[in-house]
């Protein structure tokens, strides 16, 4: 079985209700185990144990958050071996408005792990309000296939969610494990092809 390690800073409780959703469709497909990782308190050289990484933050000023940076910036010595070289990875993020500048934020997470050597892995998910879902009901509703992107209203309790986002997060768990699978194993793809069913 693969570990995956989905390591986020959460202020207010948005980002890691949406990593528990993303560590849920990680584990739905029965090949990954999904390990929950604050950064704050994670150690650089845990790392070496995943196979593959999902690091999410929330965006604060157009860029990640203070926790999640220190985080990054403790695993040079990883990047100076490049020991991570070769390992799965990509990112999510949450704001208050529907943009927020959060591509900035999933641009910081692509380039920490391209600078480590890894392989990151995008949202492939077709905007489903194109196929007739409701807006707020619709998987990746606000169009982001450089990674996950969810938002939740300021002052909002940390679950307060549009469903389109929580079934944005499962999906995008299952096919960062489909994806990982296949990279070991061979494994055809199946969220993507699910999705446009």
């Amino acid at each position: 079985m693969k570990q995956v390690a989905v390591i986020y800073h959460s202020a207010q409780g948005h980002t890691q209700h949406i990593a528990e959703h993303i560590a849920a469709g990680l584990e739905e497909t029965g090949c990954v185990r999904a390990h929950l990782l604050p950064a704050q308190a994670t150690e650089a050289d845990a790392l070496l144990r995943f196979d593959g990484f999902i690091l999410g933050s929330p965006t604060y000023l157009g860029g990640v958050s203070a926790p999640l940076k220190a985080f990054m910036d403790s695993t040079g010595r990883l990047w100076s071996k490049q020991l991570l070289q070769g390992r799965l990875a990509s990112g999510f993020t949450v704001s208050a408005l529907p943009a927020g500048d959060k591509q900035s934020t999933l641009m910081s997470l692509f380039t920490f792990c391209m600078q480590h050597g890894m392989l990151w892995v995008g949202n492939p998910i077709l905007p489903e309000q194109h196929l007739g879902v409701p807006y707020e009901e619709a998987a990746n509703r606000l169009g982001s296939w450089t990674g996950l992107m969810a938002q939740a209203d300021k002052g909002s309790p940390g679950h307060a969610f549009p469903a389109g986002d929580i079934r944005t997060a499962r999906l995008f768990g299952r096919n960062f494990a489909d994806t990982l699978m296949r990279l070991h194993q061979g494994q055809p793809a199946g969220i993507a092809q699910e999705v446009l069913a």
